[in-house]
């Protein structure tokens, strides 16, 4: 059974930058992809990105596009969100997750496992 650990959210100002981490323990996550999704105080949760088994592949929310990028260390068994240029509206719990199934997703339904979740905010 996958366990997975959120680390390096924080608080920062308006513009600036933070590198979350995603390790995973029990199993190794190198044969899934996985994904990053955010919840917003009052609102569902959504999706942030997405990056394939390899990291050949990557998805992201038109919202955060050219912002963060995913990325994943299968030798640590570890996927990152490096966010830039933060916005107030970044604002947020961001977990990630494991998508047992053959391709990359953006629909929460495609997920089975999950962090806890990292509190991420931005000050404007």
């Amino acid at each position: 059974q996958v366990q997975l650990a959120e680390s390096g959210g924080g608080l920062v100002q308006a513009g600036g930058s933070l590198r979350l981490s995603c390790a995973a323990s029990g199993r190794t996550i190198s044969s899934n992809n996985m994904g990053w999704f955010r919840q917003a105080p009052g609102k569902e949760r959504e999706f942030v990105a997405s990056i394939s088994k390899t990291g050949s592949l990557t998805y992201y929310a038109d919202s955060v596009k050219g912002r963060f990028t995913i990325s994943r260390d299968n030798a640590k068994n570890t996927v990152y969100l490096q966010m830039n240029s933060l916005k107030p509206a970044d604002t947020a719990v961001y977990y990630c997750a494991v998508n047992p199934y053959d391709m990359p997703s953006k629909d929460q339904t495609s997920y089975d496992k999950w962090g806890q979740g990292t509190q991420v905010t931005v000050s404007s």
